[in-house]
């Protein structure tokens, strides 16, 4: 890493961009060195977060670097692979199709893919021989499952099931790991969401959310597909090793030529993603354009499980995921597109608020009751890796103060 140049570097360029309060001229000096020192001390090699009120940015900053390698500082406008972020951008445009009366939440999965039409569930699964049983399962899988990861599909990474599966010839491949509406497990259900999407509009996912959400809410920085002028922006993809230390990942994604998904795939700045989650913190408007109604954006933030809770989830791959430890465990629940806080906790957001996450530790959080919301975007493997979310939960408390002394 080169780590006496690149401390030499970082206090060369003073390790940041930072502007102060719009309205009242004053720089939140607490959150800029929370932020720094994390930098400084080679915890995450490289941050930019925001905040903001329904109104303005309360809060935005850079620090540290966006490619170790290259000394490369981090600026405001940075591109971020925000992965699983891109699960919420499908969920809004789905609701799009439901306030069109296009689409219900009761609607069946299998009115779209036909291999809904039959699905089964596994009843039994010998983890030593691989041997299995399967049997039909007693309800359809709808909408509402594929948009509250209670469909019965999961990851491999989130499920031992799945990654020892071996179906037999004629058998699905990944089959149903339960009754569908009876658990919670994180998987691939937002792609089908996605195909709905691309199915009931006749576009590619990503024309579609480039018309209906992107442009709308000038969100001119997120791509499937970044473009090549703007490619140089990208900020690296780093690994934490075993001993701790930040290394940039020898082969990098590709920065085009992914087909568009709707669990992953998106690019985007911290000020993108801050103008969506505005939008939800304003019930589905934003600078005077709408995206969703109000009701719609009530419906996606209600629990939408019952008395399924989320699960934090063990992860079966740790150079690529940490276990779900921000997660309430069984105490947190899911609408329709968002984890929702069970838990109220003092100095940090409210019960009821939104939130979720993509793989390369980018983070957002939507507290309707307080009024505010945030995103932090780092760029480094493991997701949910403790140095990441250490400093995730600094900056969200470092918030909550700045905004509660304005008061």
């Amino acid at each position: 890493m080169r780590n006496m140049r690149r401390r030499d570097f970082i206090r060369l360029i003073g390790g940041a961009t930072v502007f102060p309060l719009a309205a009242r001229g004053q720089r939140p000096q607490a959150i800029d060195e929370t932020l720094r020192n994390a930098t400084e001390r080679e915890e995450v090699p490289g941050v930019v977060a925001m905040a903001a009120d329904p109104s303005r940015v309360i809060y935005q900053g850079s620090f540290g670097v966006a490619d170790i390698a290259e000394a490369r500082p981090m600026q405001l406008d940075a591109l971020f692979r925000i992965a699983s972020m891109t699960k919420p951008v499908t969920a809004v445009a789905a609701m799009q199709f439901i306030e069109r009366g296009r689409l219900a939440l009761d609607d069946p999965a299998a009115k779209f893919f036909p291999e809904f039409a039959k699905p089964m569930v596994l009843d039994t699964f010998d983890a030593q021989t691989g041997a299995y049983k399967l049997r039909p399962a007693a309800k359809p899988v709808t909408v509402r499952h594929l948009f509250t990861h209670t469909s019965g599909l999961g990851y491999r990474f989130t499920s031992p099931i799945l990654r020892d599966f071996k179906a037999r010839a004629g058998d699905p491949a990944r089959p149903l790991l339960f009754e569908p509406g009876e658990q919670w497990m994180y998987g691939n259900s937002t792609d089908y969401l996605g195909h709905i999407v691309e199915k009931l509009s006749g576009l590619s996912l990503d024309d579609y959310f480039r018309q209906r959400v992107f442009a709308p809410l000038k969100m001119f920085d997120t791509f499937y597909d970044v473009p090549r002028a703007k490619q140089a922006r990208l900020v690296a993809a780093h690994r934490r090793q075993a001993n701790g230390a930040l290394v940039k990942l020898p082969v990098q994604p590709r920065p085009t030529g992914f087909r568009p998904v709707g669990g992953g795939g998106l690019s985007s700045t911290a000020s993108d993603y801050l103008r969506f989650s505005r939008m939800l913190l304003n019930g589905g408007e934003l600078d005077g354009t709408r995206v969703l109604s109000a009701n719609s954006v009530d419906a996606m933030a209600r629990n939408q499980i019952g008395a399924v809770g989320v699960p934090a989830l063990r992860s079966l791959s740790p150079a690529f995921s940490d276990n779900f430890s921000f997660i309430a465990d069984g105490r947190d629940k899911w609408g329709l597109g968002f984890l929702i806080t069970a838990d109220a906790i003092p100095g940090k957001r409210s019960a009821g608020s939104l939130s979720w996450g993509g793989l390369n530790n980018t983070y957002f959080w939507v507290d309707r009751a307080s009024r505010i919301s945030g995103v932090i975007m780092m760029q480094f493997l493991p997701f949910a890796d403790r140095k990441a979310l250490t400093l995730y939960e600094a900056f969200e408390r470092g918030v909550y103060r700045l905004a509660n002394s304005a008061r």
